[in-house]
């Protein structure tokens, strides 16, 4: 029988009705979770202008973030018991994160192996591409919002592109392909940036991705109408290039491609507000302090580093994150007049 850290019985956890014990990690409205969204830290190295003050935030004492062990353990209830067969690691910003190259191998040596991604902001990622390729990683996603210097630096509050730039060249190099760029656009500035960005991509063989502005700011500032939406974007773009609809299947993929004058390049735009996707949507998210969240925009959160450190075996963990699950709203709420912003911002969420 497992026993709490105080000697007494744990509990198993309770199965919300009609909810699977096992097979996919399913919820309510039939869909089945199997990417896995990992936030390795909440910290930051740059300050972008839309997601957290120049100051910086309160960040998470050290104690309350996931151990290596703790964080393998989960990964390996996730994909041997869970069905996840993609993992992102994120952040914050996840080269900041020590062990950064221990949980890739972790992840990279179960089986069956998934595949494994890296959001990051791209400043530290020259000097770590190759010992991130050799401990596991696939492919890397890197936020990049304009290729302008004085833009960058007034977006980010650092002066930075070079090393961003050099991060992509080195990512492409080892081979951690298709390297993909995210882009989040400035409302005065963007849809110049949008252009110089997509030439840029193409010239380099990067995939753009603009993803439309959502209110996960740390200081509650979004406001729909400042933001650009999908339908800008495109019309933006359309007055320098030829764009077609992708043939290929979307899927579950956040992304709607668009192939650029003829192809094979192609540019993708989220529309997680004007256009929302959440009917398709696969991913289940842990947060750096061991978290749960069934949605980016959730309310609620299953704790199971209080799981782990209180001695709940792997049935008990995965019956919990099974509830998570199984709980998640249909969609994400921001078209609702209701609509709450989440109390985490996105650097403490992860994307």
């Amino acid at each position: 029988m497992t026993v709490t850290a105080l000697g007494l019985p744990m509990p198993r956890a309770a199965v919300p009705g009609g909810m699977p014990s096992e097979g996919p990690l399913l919820d309510t409205h039939g869909r089945a979770a199997t990417d896995l969204r990992v936030s390795l830290t909440d910290r930051c190295n740059l300050r972008c202008t839309y997601c957290m003050p120049a100051e910086g935030l309160n960040w998470l004492p050290g104690e309350d973030l996931l151990s290596t062990a703790e964080l393998t353990r989960l990964l390996e209830i996730a994909i041997t018991r869970l069905g996840i067969t993609n993992v992102r690691f994120t952040g914050g910003e996840p080269l900041l994160s020590k062990h950064l190259e221990d949980v890739i191998a972790a992840a990279a040596a179960l089986t069956p192996r998934p595949e494994i991604a890296l959001t990051t902001n791209g400043v530290s990622l020259a000097r770590r591409a190759k010992r991130l390729k050799d401990a596991g990683l696939n492919r890397v996603n890197v936020s990049l919002d304009t290729v302008d210097p004085n833009r960058f630096a007034h977006i980010t509050r650092r002066d930075r592109l070079s090393d961003v730039l050099d991060g992509l060249a080195a990512a492409a190099e080892v081979g951690l392909t298709p390297v993909k760029v995210n882009a989040v656009l400035d409302a005065a500035t963007g849809l110049d940036d949008a252009v110089e960005l997509l030439r840029f991509c193409l010239g380099h063989d990067y995939q753009l991705r603009i993803i439309e502005q959502m209110p996960l700011d740390a200081d509650q500032h979004w406001r729909r109408e400042e933001t650009l939406s999908a339908e800008q974007i495109l019309a933006a773009l359309r007055r320098h290039f030829d764009l077609q609809p992708d043939s290929a299947p979307r899927g579950s993929a956040p992304a709607q491609l668009w192939r650029v004058d003829g192809g094979p390049a192609t540019v993708g735009v989220i529309a997680s507000v004007s256009e929302a996707f959440c009917a398709a949507c696969d991913r289940t998210r842990l947060t750096a302090d061991g978290q749960v969240r069934s949605c980016l925009f959730s309310a609620d959160e299953t704790d199971l580093r209080m799981l782990l450190r209180s001695g709940a075996d792997d049935d008990a963990i995965e019956a919990a994150w099974r509830g998570a699950m199984w709980a998640k709203p249909a969609g994400h709420g921001i078209n609702d007049p209701d609509f709450i912003q989440p109390a985490r911002p996105m650097s403490a969420i992860g994307g």
